[in-house]
């Protein structure tokens, strides 16, 4: 741990400084501690505060994190991070993450010196942030605003284009002066990190009686396809406010605010700060493949399985192209249920990362098909299987050819064939943004005859390929002469506007997208898709649905989706936010908080998109859900059991709530697993030593045959939380006269929530999975809840 001494900071009164205060080295613009224990964002609570002379955070944390300190769109002056010595360094210099080891609440101190470097003290909290103005105007305080409140905003949510919106807003004390809507348009490029909104118009609210106090209409009409930005400005004789979102985190997104009630703060200076609501303007002709919204996925990590094929499988010292990993030789698991190999853990390995296998292939995956079919899957989503060098295939080699240790393009025609036969659809992956250093296209290791555009590490300016990277020749290092995805060399990135690429990838009758549609894949979930320029997704797109027009487009996206969802790019998107919300619940989180980030999908996607997103809990980018839960190698037993209570529960959500659940092989029959590689072991068939967890097997077979049976559950639209209390929500969903609503709660104890039901509710509900009926009394629903558990309702 590095020197922790400023403990006899005292933070601090400024008059304690006999010298007057220097301007903030970066001016306003507000720096974030960015890094491990937030996800990357920049967010309010690790927000710097400038005082005098320094810059201070207080911070709690456990244990070593890495991040970097920078500003909300990571400008490269105002990014601090590691050099190559470790130091701390400001711009071009910061090349890595900053280190530091934390053990519970902290004072950071950002200070620089005479000639601008950076010194960071991490110390006992002491600082004392600065409270905010304090606003006392009752006009202001008084005025009210609800975007999912038909009284102030009307029609609801998502819309297409033309649709004309009617906004209101009032004061229930005299003194509103004025009320301006002030109207911007989200710049849809690049991913969030690039947050800008141009204005569009400032419209005067028109003022009516109501009462006492005031009320304030304008009407909009949407004849554009966009994600617009909307906040009013008001005015009293006391001042100018701004009327805006709250300050609600929405997982991994930047931009702050759950939407429904508005927040009246100071006009801001700098109008950058405000926090907009948000309305998604769709075309009017948007439309996702109407199976989207029934699937339930089994999604496969295939190297990890099932081996169908031994003769396949990767081996040391081979001579096949499966037996080697880039310039160095693969790892072969000598036993299926072993953990998967991590470099530096002492577990016997050689260092390298992703080189160890198992043998899963899609033979394996054909002969379990049946299996898939019987756990109430219908959609099989396969990461990579294209030919690549590592175990997860995200480093493409060749787009055309499925990897050999996987098997053939002949077994992916007749996996999907054999799933169609059961009624079963196969999603495979692609990563059109980067390849791999030891692909064809760009041939780092000389290891193909394809005249690759980096072969051997140099520069090939006549390869076929060449335009498919930017390269910088006056760089004295390989590394450092083309781009790699995010700084990782393995994976150079692709230039997406090379026309010779997206020919290959969509443009041409053979392309990419083609071959494989034809060969029986139902669409695409496209990785890491906020790299990709917008522009390039619309062309694909409108390839994809010209060639198939049921196929399924899925992005991968961590944060709101919303700029994918305007019928010009995606179907839907793999739900991060749905998972880490879900699983905060099921670990004891706040039940408003899980409500919150809900309401926030339903009022900013499209209801056709909302159905169609992939909800997951677990994935192979992340810990597995039953990790998350609290299932770890050192657990107790009885921590263990508790975890697998808070996973049903945790299903009992995915299972009844919009959009298509998303199962990762393994969790079924309680695989769990940290970070990468672990949450990517092999399923634990019995027949290799595994031991399936058969009774969690079973009540998720139970769910799934429950959302199969009923259509509400599948294709019924969401409204408003009946209740959202700290242990419990109710959720109901309605499709024409059959309505569901879910009930749950996260208290470790039985309990009795009383639900208040709206006027078109029914009075009496039966419990799909224990047939019990329960009556409403006086328009409340009294429901006996076990500990972490819940009821799905469906009206009789």
């Amino acid at each position: 741990m590095r020197a922790l001494v400023f403990a006899a900071l005292t933070l601090l009164a400024p008059a304690a400084h006999a010298k007057p205060c220097p301007p903030a080295p970066f001016g306003d613009t507000l720096l974030y501690l960015r890094g491990s224990l937030n996800n990357w964002a920049a967010q309010d609570e690790q927000a710097f505060e400038y005082r005098c002379d320094a810059y201070f955070l207080n911070l709690r944390a456990q244990g070593p994190q890495e991040f970097k300190i920078a500003d909300e769109a990571w400008t490269p002056d105002s990014t601090l991070g590691s050099d190559a010595q470790g130091r701390l360094a400001r711009g071009a210099a910061a090349v890595g993450n900053y280190r530091l080891e934390f053990r519970g609440a902290h004072t950071l101190r950002l200070r620089f010196g005479p000639q601008g470097q950076p010194t960071l003290d991490l110390g006992p909290q002491t600082f004392k942030p600065s409270p905010p103005a304090r606003i006392t105007d009752e006009a202001a305080l008084s005025t009210h605003f609800d975007s999912r409140y038909a009284g102030s905003k009307s029609p609801f949510g998502a819309q297409p284009r033309g649709t004309e919106i009617r906004f209101s807003l009032g004061s229930s004390r005299p003194g509103l002066l004025r009320a301006t809507l002030v109207l911007e348009k989200r710049l849809l490029s690049g991913n969030q990190e690039q947050l800008h909104y141009e204005p569009l118009q400032r419209i005067p609210m028109t003022p009516e009686g109501r009462g006492l106090g005031t009320g304030f209409t304008a009407t909009v009409r949407f004849d554009e396809v966009g994600v617009f930005g909307y906040w009013f400005e008001l005015e009293t004789d006391r001042g100018r406010y701004a009327l805006q979102n709250n300050k609600d985190t929405i997982h991994w997104t930047r931009e702050k605010g759950s939407m429904g009630p508005a927040v009246v703060e100071r006009l801001p200076a700098d109008t950058r700060r405000i926090r907009r609501y948000r309305q998604t303007i769709h075309a009017a002709d948007y439309a996702v493949p109407a199976w989207a919204q029934d699937a339930v996925y089994y999604a496969i990590f295939p190297e990890r399985f099932r081996n169908g094929d031994p003769s396949n499988d990767p081996r040391p010292g081979g001579g096949r192209v499966q037996d080697r990993y880039q310039d160095h030789e693969v790892e072969r698991h000598a036993r299926w249920v072993e953990k998967p190999f991590k470099p530096g853990s002492g577990d016997g390995s050689d260092g390298v990362h992703n080189n160890d296998f198992f043998g899963g292939d899609l033979a394996g995956i054909i002969e379990k098909l049946d299996y898939i079919k019987a756990l109430g899957a219908n959609t099989i989503y396969l990461t990579p299987i294209f030919r690549a060098a590592s175990n997860h295939k995200y480093d493409t080699a060749d787009y055309t050819e499925v990897d050999p240790a996987l098997g053939s393009q002949a077994d992916f025609k007749r996996l999907c064939a054999e799933a169609a036969k059961r009624g079963l659809r196969v999603l495979p992956d692609a990563s059109l943004n980067h390849v791999g250093a030891d692909s064809l296209y760009f041939d780092r290791f000389a290891r193909y005859d394809s005249r690759g555009a980096f072969r051997g590490g140099r520069i090939q300016a006549d390869s076929p390929y060449a335009s498919w990277f930017s390269f910088d020749p006056s760089q004295a290092s390989p590394d450092r002469q083309f781009k790699g995805w995010v700084g990782v060399t393995d994976l150079p990135e692709l230039d997406k506007s090379s026309r010779a690429f997206r020919d290959f990838a969509y443009g041409r009758p053979d392309s990419v997208m083609q071959r494989w549609l034809d060969l029986g894949a139902a669409g695409w979930r496209m990785d890491v898709a906020p790299w990709v320029p917008d522009d390039f997704w619309r062309e694909w797109r409108r390839a994809v649905k010209a060639h198939r027009p049921d196929a399924l487009t899925i992005a991968e996206t961590w944060f709101d989706a919303s700029k994918y969802f305007l019928g010009d790019s995606f179907d839907g998107t793999m739900n991060y936010i749905f998972r880490s919300a879900v699983l905060d619940f099921a670990a004891g989180g706040d039940a408003r908080q899980l409500a919150a980030q809900l309401e926030f999908m339903r009022e900013a996607y499209p209801a056709q998109s909302l159905l169609a997103n992939m909800n997951l809990l677990s994935s192979h980018d992340q810990p597995r859900a039953l990790f998350a839960l609290g299932d770890r190698d050192d657990s107790s037993p009885a921590q263990r059991r508790l975890a697998r209570q808070r996973l049903r529960l945790a299903w009992l959500l995915q299972m009844s709530a919009p959009g298509a659940p998303s199962i990762y092989y393994g969790d079924e029959v309680g695989v769990g697993g940290g970070e990468d590689p672990f949450n990517r072991a092999p399923y634990p068939w019995a027949d290799q030593g595994g031991q399936p967890d058969e009774s969690l097997h079973a009540e998720l077979r139970r769910l799934t045959a429950l959302r199969q049976q009923h259509a509400v559950l599948r294709q019924g639209l969401p409204q408003a939380p009946l209740l959202a209390t700290r242990q419990h929500l109710a959720l109901p969903r309605r499709l024409g006269e059959a309505q569901v609503l879910t009930v749950l709660s996260n208290a470790d104890t039985a309990s009795r929530p009383s639900v208040p039901l709206s006027h078109e509710m029914p009075t009496r509900w039966r419990d799909a999975l224990s047939g019990e009926v329960f009556q409403a009394v006086q328009g409340r629903l009294t429901l006996p809840l076990p500990p972490l558990g819940g009821r799905i309702l469906l009206n009789e």
